[in-house]
């Protein structure tokens, strides 16, 4: 592979997609930062110009995932409107296809024990995607009486804590799990089930 070297515009780029790459491949702490170098094309010692280790270039990595993974449900946030409830939904399955796309963000943001609190700019980013879920719990939950009405963030959460679950269990091949039923469709009843105990959608005749 032709060495790239420092003066490389996109070095710092190439060096978060190889390690993408090898955090799909081998999980968040089955490389080194030598290893992502030369899956980049460069000598180490250029990486320690832009990363002061690895647990750095995983933290930008699950940076940019965040930032993909805000667009992503905002795009299914605003595609849902003006229904609260087709917003609402959108999210859950935008949560799923994030997952499904973009494996090696996913793990580095939810999988590699990096803090969201490790950089100004991941909290931020990890913020951002956590406000579009809250806002169309939000809107929602504007349908439920204020007496019986979950805070919005508590509402988001659930939803939050249930496609992970998904994720997890059915959707990344958990060795040994199995279910009759596809991830997508256990999402959706999940949710379905949730917002009918909150009394958002009809109960089932």
């Amino acid at each position: 592979m032709r060495k790239r070297g420092y003066h490389h515009g996109n070095l710092r780029q190439a060096l978060v997609e190889a390690a993408l790459q090898l955090i799909e491949a081998r999980g968040p702490s089955g490389f080194t930062l030598s290893e992502a170098a030369k899956q980049a094309g460069v000598t180490p010692a250029a990486v320690y110009r832009h990363f002061d280790g690895r647990e750095d270039l995983i933290a930008e990595a699950a940076r940019q995932g965040y930032e993909i993974f805000a667009d992503l449900m905002q795009y299914a946030y605003d595609s849902g409107q003006p229904s609260a409830l087709a917003a609402f939904e959108a999210t859950g399955r935008a949560y799923l296809a994030f997952a499904r796309k973009y494996p090696g963000h996913y793990i580095a943001m939810f999988e590699s024990g990096i803090s969201v609190n490790r950089t100004p700019e991941l909290a931020a980013a990890s913020a951002r995607a956590r406000a579009v879920l809250e806002r169309a719990a939000e809107d929602l939950s504007q349908h439920i009486p204020p007496a019986k009405r979950p805070p919005a963030a508590m509402f988001s959460a659930h939803i939050w804590a249930m496609s992970h679950g998904v994720v997890e269990l059915f959707a990344r091949n958990s060795p040994g799990t199995r279910s009759p039923y596809s991830p997508e469709d256990l999402l959706e009843t999940g949710i379905g089930v949730y917002l009918r105990g909150l009394g958002l959608i009809e109960p089932d005749a």
